[in-house]
């Protein structure tokens, strides 16, 4: 069921990535960023009241606030700095640059994780950056 779930997920962020850039034009890609994340709030809210999530919330331990809210300074970067880039270039180049994060969450997984490592994950993320490198030159 996980690989069905990121399946979708790969459709939206692409999709995602059309719409924005379709959206930018004539705007601000810090403030286009802005009004998008209201968006996701309000969404985000709404799936967690709709699906009684809301009830564990006094249960989440300082540590998993402390990552959570990391995670999403992270997150808002990326996307300050990818709508900007999606506003100067090309799309097809752009998200190819923005989805070799791929690439540099397998080599995180290694050195914060401890996940291990194998001649798969390295031979599949040699071919993620040598697809990148293909897609923009």
């Amino acid at each position: 069921m996980w690989a069905l779930f990121a399946l979708i997920s790969a459709f939206f962020a692409g999709l995602t990535s059309i719409l924005m850039k379709i959206g930018l034009e004539n705007v601000n890609s810090n403030l286009a960023t802005a009004i998008r994340t209201v968006v996701v709030l309000v969404m985000a809210w709404v799936v967690v009241f709709v699906t009684g999530a809301h009830t564990g919330i006094e249960s989440i331990s300082r540590r998993s606030l402390l990552f959570i809210s990391i995670s999403g300074l992270a997150t808002g970067l990326s996307w300050l700095f990818y709508f900007r880039a999606l506003q100067l270039g090309s799309a097809s180049r752009v998200i190819p640059i923005d989805r070799s994060s791929v690439v540099f969450g397998i080599i995180m997984a290694f050195l914060i994780l401890q996940e291990t490592v194998t001649v798969k994950t390295l031979i599949g993320g040699a071919l993620i950056v040598l697809g990148t490198v293909v897609l923009i030159l």
